[in-house]
């Protein structure tokens, strides 16, 4: 199976691309910058296209994002509701199925700990990996998104093969 992983941001919008199989493996990653002078429309149609080519040229069948957080700031979480919304508009077009994680699931399936750090969150992604250096943080963030999805369906698989119901 090849995953998706989303950590979306109106100003960088980290992606990453594992291949799932009898090993973990990273297939593509990286961060999206739109132009910084550009009017928020603009950055998050630039958002949009650059995830629909990642979608169009790795084809995973499946996508997960970050969800939102409680942030402080009344604004700043809307301007990041619209980032996430069209990475999820993205995955949609596409006709993938689209799983989102907060960030305290997504570190803890990672790390064991909900209050990670964003270099634990890296440390865990290089490990599982197998990298050699530091992903960009926006970059390994979307990666753990990716991998605790991974490994949430590894584990529902489990579950249906062995006869439980998905809870």
């Amino acid at each position: 199976m090849i995953v998706l992983g989303v950590d979306p941001g109106s100003h960088a919008t980290g992606f990453g691309v594992i291949a799932t199989g009898e090993s973990v493996r990273l297939v593509a990653g990286g961060v999206i910058r739109p132009q910084e002078a550009s009017a928020l429309p603009e950055r998050l149609l630039a958002i949009y296209e650059a995830l629909s080519d990642v979608l169009a040229l790795h084809g995973p069948g499946e996508m997960a994002v970050e969800s939102l957080f409680n942030a402080r700031n009344a604004r700043s979480s809307l301007i990041l509701g619209h980032a996430r919304g069209v990475a999820l508009l993205a995955g949609a077009r596409r006709g993938i199925s689209v799983a989102e994680y907060t960030p305290g699931e997504i570190k803890k399936a990672l790390t064991g700990n909900g209050n990670a750090s964003k270099e634990q969150v890296r440390f865990m992604v290089r490990r599982c990996l197998g990298l050699r250096g530091d992903p960009p943080l926006d970059q390994s963030d979307a990666l753990a998104v990716a991998l605790c999805h991974a490994a949430r369906s590894r584990l529902q698989a489990r579950l249906a093969a062995a006869g439980g119901e998905d809870r």
